[in-house]
């Protein structure tokens, strides 16, 4: 009965570490910021606020911000200072979104 309880509890911890190490730090606000800006680009490209251009340039900047989230995720941490950095990214490019949006160019 020991060895069973024993091996029953040594899978268990196995497989909760085994988790937490797949799950990775979390960025739930940083992630919804980006969600929202791709909504934003996307409702412009739809209406016509947005050039091909602008939208291509656009995408390029959500996609830097993207991989900078990547690269520090990938020590399994977030930083103060990066997650900083991060929404300092999103805070240009939100204001980028919103003057190519009310520019006066239009597709």
């Amino acid at each position: 009965m020991n060895r069973v309880m024993t091996g029953i509890l040594s899978a268990g911890m196995v497989l909760g570490m085994s988790t937490i190490g797949l799950a990775g730090p979390r960025t739930p606000r940083i992630n919804r910021r980006q969600e929202n800006q791709q909504d934003r680009i996307q409702q412009g490209i739809r209406s016509g606020e947005l050039t091909r251009r602008e939208a291509g340039r656009l995408e390029s900047l959500e996609g830097r911000i993207q991989a900078n989230k990547l690269i520090d995720k990938s020590d399994g941490h977030v930083s103060p200072r990066e997650r900083a950095q991060l929404n300092r990214e999103l805070n240009r490019a939100s204001r980028d979104i919103y003057h190519a949006k009310h520019n006066r160019y239009e597709r």
